[in-house]
């Protein structure tokens, strides 16, 4: 019989400490993702396709399902008390609790629905959160509550929204695989302790930004696309979704190297993702599995965040592949 989310939070507060609150906070993420998986699912028969004809704080169109998403973690997640506050890829700043409601004291951070221009197109698309605890839980938190390191993440996770519904979650002791099995309605374990291997002939980028990249980069990707007549002496195979969630996945299943690099696009960003949301819960996730993560100079989990929407540069995955490319932009 496969271990449930719910059993396996309860071991893990049995064996390794983890609390209450935390196990409780996760099972109220896990079914508001369930609710948005639902939805997702309805597609054009729930009138949830297109767009809002709104923007977001990231100058983004908005699709339905974007703020659907946002709506549904908000209020699955206000009323329960573990929370002091909430911040969203969608929204300008934090999220307070209403007033009628207990604070708690952890941060929950979220993109609602990632890869959402996917979602017209039937591509698989998901969810990305991670849990900081709060410097206070006696008033609303902040933005600068949130201004804390991706090393201090108590946990993180995403869900895919796909051909199943998965959920891939590391509460510090390794990175574990749950299938939402539909009858029932759980989150059953399907695949424990995730290991990224070292080596991989895969790498994601959008090469149509080639001639946006710095230098180093364009080195990297070259030797790879040379294959066994170049540098490197073997063949590589591109995959590219737009997704971050399936391409971070992907590599969770069986290795490769994700790449969203800084661009000359926009010289005063360093980089296209948000480090809140999107690069430090996927680095814990891949350092957890075994992998590594660093904006082409540094670990992201130590960079220092100073805004809620802060971007940053991003190369995870195969450890090797990704001390590779960062060794050719310390170089």
């Amino acid at each position: 019989m496969k271990l449930s989310l719910s059993h396996y939070l309860i071991r893990c507060e049995r064996e390794h400490g983890i609390e209450s609150d935390l196990r409780l906070l996760l099972e109220t993420v896990a079914r508001a993702c369930k609710s948005i998986s639902h939805a997702v699912n309805k597609g054009a028969l729930g009138n949830v396709l297109g767009s809002t004809g709104t923007i977001n704080v990231q100058g983004e169109a908005q699709k339905k399902l974007d703020v659907l998403s946002n709506e549904i973690l908000f209020e699955a997640n206000c009323w329960g008390g573990y929370l002091a506050g909430m911040a969203s890829e969608e929204m300008d700043g934090p999220m307070g609790i209403p007033l009628a409601y207990p604070r708690g004291k952890y941060l929950l951070l979220f993109d609602p629905l990632d890869g959402s221009s996917n979602i017209d197109v039937n591509v698989s698309i998901g969810t990305i959160f991670s849990v900081l605890r709060s410097p206070s839980s006696d008033e609303d938190a902040g933005e600068t509550a949130f201004m804390q390191q991706g090393t201090r993440q108590m946990c993180a996770g995403y869900t895919v929204y796909g051909p199943q519904t998965l959920l891939v979650l590391s509460v510090g002791h390794g990175v574990q695989v749950f299938t939402l099995d539909r009858d029932t309605g759980s989150f059953l374990m399907t695949q424990s302790n995730v290991r990224i291997p070292a080596d991989t002939r895969e790498f994601a980028i959008n090469m149509s930004n080639v001639r946006h990249w710095d230098a180093p980069v364009r080195r990297y990707v070259d030797e790879l696309l040379a294959g066994r007549t170049g540098p490197r002496g073997v063949d590589f195979n591109m995959r590219w979704v737009a997704s971050m969630v399936a391409d971070v996945h992907r590599i969770m299943t069986r290795g490769g190297i994700f790449m969203y690099p800084r661009d000359a696009r926009d010289p005063t960003r360093a980089g296209r993702l948000r480090l809140m949301y999107e690069g430090n819960p996927m680095a814990y996730l891949i350092e957890q599995a075994g992998g590594a993560a660093t904006n082409g100079e540094r670990r992201i989990l130590e960079i220092q965040p100073t805004t809620l929407h802060e971007r940053v540069a991003v190369f995870l995955g195969s450890r090797n592949e990704v001390e590779r490319v960062t060794g050719y932009h310390q170089a």
